[in-house]
């Protein structure tokens, strides 16, 4: 939605405008990024004008004041919105309607019109924005749909959703255009002189149990030479999922599957995800493939591409494939022993080459009939799942590898390629990082941050590991790096110390990884990629990495909800957590199950008084001289659950 530009004063002729995105916070104030600027320009919330977080703005650089720490400025236009539809709370005063939005970084509520006799005080709502001109007014919208009542469990997933652009459904005609490709499973004779043919190759996938949709299967044959021929099968989505196809486009606009707590959101509708694509055992499927012949090192000696058919023997769970490798009997133990073997090279080689290996905990919920959670646990990570990994890793490689070869060449096919990117971190971060973890006892980065590497933090990474602080260096870490996106312009990828890297192998809940199986196929037919399809998937990555931090958003939002709910029935009881940050207000601590985040304010810390020791990262008693640092395990009792805020407080009790 494009506005008009709204300027509150005339900027003098003489200054210098610019136009950029602002970022917004919890605060109401906001920061203002700009290539050509040194330093970030600083927004009071008095001077943001009718600017919400993330529009593309024009700013005016204020003079400087001698108490301010840095350059200040003022909106005087915004000149798109970053996002007209928002989600909150409906409320009615005087016969009027208004809207409070779910989020935080969004200082004002909308006056609605057009409100549909469904609306009650203390549902949520979905809304457009349809104008703000002042920011004396307030912004002013229209309700799309009514959700439901508020704190009730589909109500907020729906409204997780809805709020970061994804719907749980497809429209009519996208899941007619899909039903209507149901009776395209056989492979033709003259189709299958375009692919190979798998079928008597042993092949299986190894997937969690509770997926319906499986994008990726292992081959292993034996070869004369001793080497192994290993190919990693990829659902070929491209075969079915055809540019210019309503499916096409709405596959597109999600741009990626979501993982909420209770449920997947489908990039592609389930007779393509879990039927015509996914690679079910006992059944024909069409592939892309990444062909590896490996020796027992896992050298790789040749690989290839190539459109493939393949027929699964086995959809191995990762725990039953992990009870094979355990010792349990099956047919394809030996099969899966040789991947695990090579797979555990891979890795080797990767860690010594410099990779950086991040190990987050996922946690996971079991919920009642109504959604509420009644249990959480840390998902136990599996050696079959760091099997899988390190085969995708491999394809994903090579893919990238072969693009950019082709890249060199003349043919207008192999001008283009789509990289999955990982910048280095910026020096004055890693500063930052190096300092944090001296505090912490750790010289790991004791050297001048242009000088750090990936092997460096790989170090750190091993060296903390099984440490109290072991998850708060981590999260640090990665707080200090860039943000993997996606981009045609390859300058490989920091953590995993690769110089070449793409997505191929999630084709069904990935979209980037669509794209490059075209251009993978562009390559291997020489068929002609127009400029225009170029300059498409070169938008497409942008539109994509977007895609990708919203749905990441929602998954998270839905685990914190669980997390608040959780906890909600159990104030006033005691837990075991970590110190995992320090203010001069108090400290942040993380339940060891949930990991649950609350806060304990200073005043709710027994024995004495505490204040911030900024150099340590510390909380010191003034007259004891007890410290609170990072890492620090601690007994406490949960104080207050604030749901709407998703907020909680623990006081300490040892």
């Amino acid at each position: 939605m494009q506005h008009n530009k709204n300027t509150s004063k005339s900027a003098p002729a003489d200054n210098h405008i610019l136009t950029g995105i602002i970022t917004v916070i919890k605060s109401g104030a906001g920061f203002f990024m700009h290539e050509e600027l040194e330093n970030d320009i600083y927004i009071d919330s008095r001077n943001i004008h009718t600017a919400l977080n993330g529009d593309t703005v024009e700013v005016q650089q204020l003079p400087r004041d001698r108490r301010s720490r840095g350059p200040e400025g003022k909106v005087i236009a915004v000149v798109s919105r970053a996002r007209t539809t928002f989600v909150g709370d409906l409320k009615q005063k005087d016969g009027a309607w208004f809207l409070t939005p779910d989020e935080k970084r969004i200082h004002t509520e909308f006056a609605l019109s057009d409100v549909p006799d469904t609306a009650q005080s203390g549902y949520k709502a979905l809304i457009q924005l349809e104008k703000w001109d002042s920011p004396k007014e307030l912004p002013q919208g229209t309700v799309i749909e009514v959700i439901g009542k508020s704190g009730e469990h589909e109500t907020e997933m729906r409204a997780i959703l809805l709020a970061r652009g994804f719907e749980s459904g497809f429209p009519s005609e996208v899941e007619a255009e899909a039903k209507k490709l149901q009776s395209d499973r056989n492979v033709t004779d003259e189709e299958m002189k375009t692919r190979k043919d798998f079928r008597d190759v042993s092949t299986f996938t190894i997937d969690p149990h509770d997926a319906k949709d499986f994008d990726d299967a292992l081959s292993i044959k034996k070869l004369d030479n001793g080497n192994y021929e290993i190919g990693i099968h990829i659902a070929d989505v491209t075969h079915y999922v055809r540019p210019g196809t309503l499916l096409d486009e709405e596959a597109r606009k999600r741009g990626t599957s979501v993982y909420l707590v209770d449920r997947t959101v489908p990039m592609l509708p389930e007779v393509i995800s879990n039927d015509l694509c996914s690679l079910n055992p006992h059944e024909d499927k069409r592939a892309f493939a990444a062909i590896f012949e490996l020796d027992e090192n896992a050298k790789v000696i040749n690989y290839s591409f190539a459109k493939t058919l393949i027929n699964s023997n086995e959809r191995f769970t990762y725990q039953t494939a992990q009870d094979v490798l355990d010792g349990a009997h099956h047919e394809f133990a030996s099969e899966l022993q040789t991947l695990w073997n090579l797979s555990s090279e891979l890795r080797k080689a990767r860690v010594e080459a410099g990779a950086i290996e991040f190990e987050s905990d996922e946690i996971q919920f079991e919920l009642d009939e109504t959604g509420k959670p009644i249990k959480v646990s840390i998902k136990e990570r599996l050696n079959t799942m760091k099997l899988i990994e390190e085969f995708m890793l491999l394809a994903n490689r090579y893919v990238a590898s072969h693009l950019a070869e082709k890249a060199k060449g003349k043919n207008p096919a192999s001008t283009m390629g789509i990289y999955r990117i990982h910048d280095s971190p910026n020096p004055d971060k890693l500063a930052e990082l190096s300092v944090f973890l001296r505090a912490l006892g750790h010289d790991h980065l004791d050297k001048e941050a242009h000088q750090i590497e990936a092997r460096d933090l790989a170090q750190l990474m091993r060296d903390i590991k099984g440490t109290p602080e072991e998850a708060v260096v981590q999260m640090a870490t990665l707080r200090s790096m860039a943000k993997a996106i996606y981009s045609d312009k390859n300058i490989g990828h920091f953590s995993l110390g690769f110089s070449h890297y793409t997505h191929f192998t999630s084709p069904i809940r990935r979209y980037p990884d669509a794209i490059v199986h075209r251009l993978l196929a562009a390559h291997i037919d020489n068929s002609p990629i127009s400029a225009e399809e170029i300059a498409r998937y070169r938008a497409l990555a942008i539109a994509s990495s977007r895609r990708e931090v919203e749905a990441v958003s929602a998954e998270r939002e839905s685990v914190k909800l669980k997390q608040m709910e959780y906890m909600n029935d159990r104030i006033g009881k005691t837990f075991n957590g970590k110190v995992t940050g320090v203010t001069k207000g108090g400290m942040f601590i993380s339940e060891e199950t949930s990991r649950a985040e609350g806060m304990v304010r200073v005043n709710a810390i027994p024995g004495d008084w505490f204040e911030l020791n900024e150099k340590q990262y510390s909380l010191v008693g003034r007259r004891t001289g007890k410290k609170y640092r990072i890492g620090d395990a601690v007994k406490m009792r949960l104080k207050n659950v604030n749901l709407d805020a998703k907020e909680l407080d623990w006081e300490v009790i040892e």
